[in-house]
């Protein structure tokens, strides 16, 4: 099976993979690494658009670049299929629903109140738990089948579980990659496994330099011009090039370039309770913030500007870095290298399943072990029944809502 089929720019292809990637947007609930999970049982096993190998080389990717990792994921993807147009319809499809969402929360629907004790969220929380957990199990078969990997997997872990900070989950990604290329030996895989990216490496390089040389001109810009759309896209530009270990961390980011110059805490932390319970990316978050911010700018626009701000580094540097990914991971020594990287990936998702996937969805969740049984019958439900991952979270929200 190939890793991705040729380059394709058919309008067929194109619409395709919006409505896959909507459809992942209307139900990926529970965070970046639950996105993953949702992703690998659409785009793997449902769909065949790659192999698990392929799959976790662009995760193991995304993991090492800043961005939003779930996002990117989809935008590779979208770029192996359909090139630059598969990318945005990507991206688009996912980003859709919870942008609207947001975007009407920033309008007028915080009339809805405080939805942290809701039962439904409570079990939008628990069936993350269970998709996560299935992601786990099936990636380690495949990436972690010896006792070296194994043990990297566990010292991932373990250096993050022990270490919870956003930087050491890209360094101890690193960390396994460099001990896999001492210590391991892996065969050289297929080129039908290989990501072919449609991107040549000279327009990868000035996609880079493009990325680099709108981060240092846009502040300039902004304060030169004085305009508040360009403030506004500077702010949510530099902080969605600076965030590494998932879309939690751009938060401090951006309060600091938001609070109290822009947006009072109170609106900014209203904002922050909403986008918990939206499906898709954690950085839809921008587009309540483009919307409610006091920039003088018409909601809709502020919130445009922004949401494409915040995405804009994350598809730039995906496309920019993925063709010389895909040639270094053909190298014979950098497969050994690759073999403990995707170990990593393997390892990063085990803690992420503790932390914060699994305590927040049965620890400091609602129902106690009503909340873990939920779990363990949503994860046989994935797991044995195969039944498709919307309906496993449609379910378990019902069940919470009733029960939790």
């Amino acid at each position: 099976m190939n890793a991705a089929p040729p380059k394709s720019n058919s309008t067929n292809s194109v619409a395709e993979l919006f409505w896959v990637f909507l459809r992942l947007g209307l139900s990926s609930f529970g965070g970046p690494v639950a996105h993953l999970g949702y992703f690998r049982a659409e785009l793997v096993t449902r769909r065949g658009w790659m192999t698990e190998a392929a799959y976790a080389d662009l995760v193991a990717l995304c993991q090492v670049l800043p961005g939003p990792a779930s996002s990117q994921v989809g935008m590779g993807v979208g770029l192996l299929r359909a090139g630059g147009w598969g990318l945005i319809a990507a991206w688009l499809g996912f980003t859709l629903p919870s942008g609207l969402l947001m975007f009407a929360f920033a309008l007028g629907l915080g009339r809805l109140g405080d939805l942290g004790g809701a039962g439904w969220l409570a079990g939008l929380k628990v069936a993350a738990l269970a998709v996560v957990a299935q992601a786990v199990s099936g990636m380690a078969r495949n990436l972690t089948p010896d006792a070296p990997r194994l043990t990297l997997a566990g010292m991932v872990a373990a250096l993050i579980l022990v270490f919870p900070y956003s930087w050491v989950q890209p360094l101890a990604l690193l960390m396994a990659g460099g001990l896999g290329w001492r210590w391991l030996s892996a065969p050289e895989p297929a080129m039908s496994d290989s990501l072919n990216a449609p991107v040549s490496r000279r327009a990868g390089a000035a996609l880079l330099l493009f990325t680099l040389a709108l981060l240092l001109i846009l502040p300039l810009l902004a304060a030169v011009s004085g305009r508040a759309d360009l403030h506004l896209l500077s702010v949510f530009t530099r902080a969605g090039a600076l965030v590494f270990g998932g879309g939690h961390v751009v938060l401090p980011l951006l309060q600091a370039g938001l609070v109290p110059d822009l947006l009072d805490a109170s609106t900014f932390v209203a904002g922050y309770g909403a986008v918990q319970a939206m499906p898709g990316p954690l950085f839809s978050f921008a587009s309540y913030l483009g919307a409610a911010a006091s920039t003088g700018l018409n909601p809709g626009y502020g919130a445009l500007v922004a949401t494409v701000g915040i995405f804009l580094p994350a598809a730039l540097l995906v496309a920019g870095v993925l063709p010389f990914w895909s040639s270094l991971r053909l190298r014979p020594g950098f497969q050994s290298a690759l073999a403990g990287l995707n170990a990593g990936v393997v390892g990063l998702l085990i803690a992420a399943l503790y932390t914060p996937v699994f305590t927040s969805a049965v620890q400091s969740g609602a129902g106690g072990n009503t909340g873990l049984a939920l779990a363990l019958i949503a994860y046989v439900a994935l797991s044995a029944w195969k039944l498709p991952p919307w309906a496993v979270v449609l379910a378990c929200a019902g069940v919470g809502a009733l029960a939790l």
